[in-house]
């Protein structure tokens, strides 16, 4: 007996074999089961998803032998049955529209409509790639496909909607089919492997799920070929040979370098994989795919593991890179993507876009070797000034009016000077206060500093507090932004440590501002009920102030 490719051997023969599709198994078995089905269907979706399998199950459904009506649970034993599933039940009209699309072709299908079906309750016409037909042939089609004899039933399919006239669309009920995930198309790929008693290992059933991009088809035409070039066997390394795929040590090498900042290393290992026939676009999505992994453990860690995304090189990368890191080797992995045709060649090219990244690291120096910080911080605030220029004014005291040596090393910035200055005190709470009201803050990253009481500063790592009734404003991205923030402001990189905040914890920011607000609104209240003007109005209208209604200016009564 000849062999069976395993897209043909395992095309679903129940609505309950097809995979990733529930969405549209649900609506067809509801309509079967109360006997409503309409004249006229339209299945899209990309290739290989099963427009056509359910179509064709469709078909059966509603001719099935089994019982007086149609059924959503066709029997598969009966001669209509029978005959669907081998490609030979005579009711079935199978039209290939890509080859059959002149009017002409149309018009001959439509002179049988009038005949009752031979075999089955209703003759079935099942017209593929229907939006390859002509404009004639679609308007030939519409009458019919609006008002039908009743025991015909139309079942259109294509991978391109958009190109059907709307007279046709509004004719028909509309089913997207939708690309299938990963875990769904490995998870059939293995229940085929059991059955078929072949060898097998997860990795390599999930690289040819995403090798097949959505498409079971695809996904089970690239196993025949992973069988065939493993000898009965479908492992990891096999299946990344059969596609031309970077290794996966190459993998693990280049993305330890590229946490190390090793350019030696990248470019040695990019020489070692261009001995070998590769495909660098597949070997940027490796790459990719794994720091995608890496950012969703930094951010999200419970997700990663529930996704099984939380492997050891996951883990140890986690802890190497910066997250900014991460967010930027995956933008730059992107964009290599889209400019890799137009390099000179795929090589030169895969090895460009991982020298973008070691070059555009944000850690990474400039021709400047002053740290960015330093270099961007913007003006220290009036209290940090007085702070630094209380040391500058005390050694000038102490050397007199003497010149300085100029053969002794420059004197530090000013601005590098205010920096430290801030440093030092940003456990102040009102060096704090200032801070965050001078940042660039915005939405909850600035209502969650607001609300940030300072407590110690010691090593770099500022401690603050939050109340337990406000954590849920907390959160790491937050914390992220809140750092970046304040190193602006200091002379090197500041870490946040959040505690629990206490009763007798430090003014917060938010604290500090209702207090100075409340303290200029008493001001402003005894400013006005001491102006003579304002007595006399009281005395002579028998008047009172309203509190509510002060608001303190910005210059006193003259």
């Amino acid at each position: 007996m000849s062999y069976q490719a395993l897209a043909r051997k395992w095309r679903p023969r129940h609505f309950a074999d097809v995979v990733g599709q529930d969405h549209v198994v649900s609506a067809l078995t509801s309509a079967l089961d109360q006997n409503r089905v309409h004249h006229a269907f339209l299945f899209t979706g990309t290739r290989g998803v099963g427009k056509t399998t359910l179509a064709r199950l469709l078909a059966k459904a509603l001719n099935c032998q089994a019982g007086p009506d149609p059924t959503a649970e066709p029997c598969g034993e009966c001669s209509v049955c029978s005959a669907v599933d081998e490609g030979r039940f005579i009711d079935l009209l199978e039209v290939d529209a890509a080859s059959r699309t002149r009017v002409d072709d149309t018009r001959e299908i439509l002179d049988n409509v009038q005949y009752a079906p031979t075999q089955g309750r209703y003759k079935v016409y099942l017209i593929d790639e229907v939006h390859m037909l002509s404009g004639h042939s679609f308007n030939a089609l519409l009458k019919t496909l609006e008002e039908p004899p009743p025991h015909v039933k139309f079942l259109l399919a294509t991978t391109d909607p958009q190109k059907l006239p709307p007279t046709i669309l509004s004719r028909c009920l509309q089913f997207n089919l939708r690309a299938l995930q990963v875990d769904e198309i490995s998870g059939q790929l293995e229940k085929i492997l059991q059955a078929e008693s072949l060898e097998f290992d997860e990795q390599g059933l999930a690289t040819l799920a995403r090798a097949a991009a959505g498409s079971m088809r695809d996904a089970l035409s690239l196993l025949d070929q992973g069988i065939a070039f493993g000898n009965g066997r479908v492992t990891a390394d096999e299946v990344r040979d059969m596609l031309g795929m970077i290794e996966r040590r190459h993998v693990e090498i280049l993305l330890r370098a590229l946490a190390a900042k090793d350019a030696v290393t990248v470019i040695e290992t990019i020489a070692d994989m261009a001995l070998r026939a590769l495909d660098y676009m597949a070997a940027l999505d490796d790459l990719l795919l794994v720091l995608h992994d890496v950012s969703l453990y930094q951010v999200a860690p419970d997700a990663a593991r529930a996704k099984e995304a939380d492997t050891e090189l996951v883990v140890e990368l986690a802890g190497a890179m910066p997250e900014e890191d991460v967010q930027l080797y995956y933008q730059i992995g992107l964009l290599g993507k889209r400019d890799l045709p137009l390099a000179p060649d795929a090589a030169s090219g895969f090895e460009m876009t991982l020298l973008r990244m070691l070059t555009f690291s944000p850690e990474s120096d400039g021709p400047n070797n002053t740290p960015a910080v330093a270099r961007a911080a913007p003006q220290p605030d009036n209290r940090a000034g007085r702070a630094a220029e209380a040391p500058r004014a005390s050694a000038s005291r102490e050397t007199g009016s003497s010149a300085p040596d100029k053969s002794s090393a420059p004197d530090t910035p000013p601005a590098e000077e205010a920096n430290a200055a801030v440093a030092d005190n940003l456990a102040d709470p009102d060096i704090w206060a200032e801070l965050v009201g001078k940042s660039d803050l915005k939405g909850v990253s600035r209502e969650l500093a607001m609300n940030l009481a300072p407590e110690t500063f010691s090593g770099n790592v500022l401690t603050v507090a939050l109340k337990p009734s406000l954590a849920h404003l907390h959160s790491k991205p937050r914390q992220k932004t809140i750092e970046k923030a304040l190193s602006a402001f200091a002379a090197t990189a500041v870490r946040l440590q959040v505690v629990d905040g206490a009763e007798d914890a430090p003014e917060t920011p938010a604290q500090n501002q209702q207090r100075h607000a409340e303290e200029a609104k008493a001001k402003a209240y005894q400013t006005l009920m001491d102006d003579p003007v304002v007595k006399d109005i009281m005395e002579r209208f028998d008047a009172t102030v309203v509190p509510d209604s002060i608001r303190p200016g910005k210059q006193e009564r003259k």
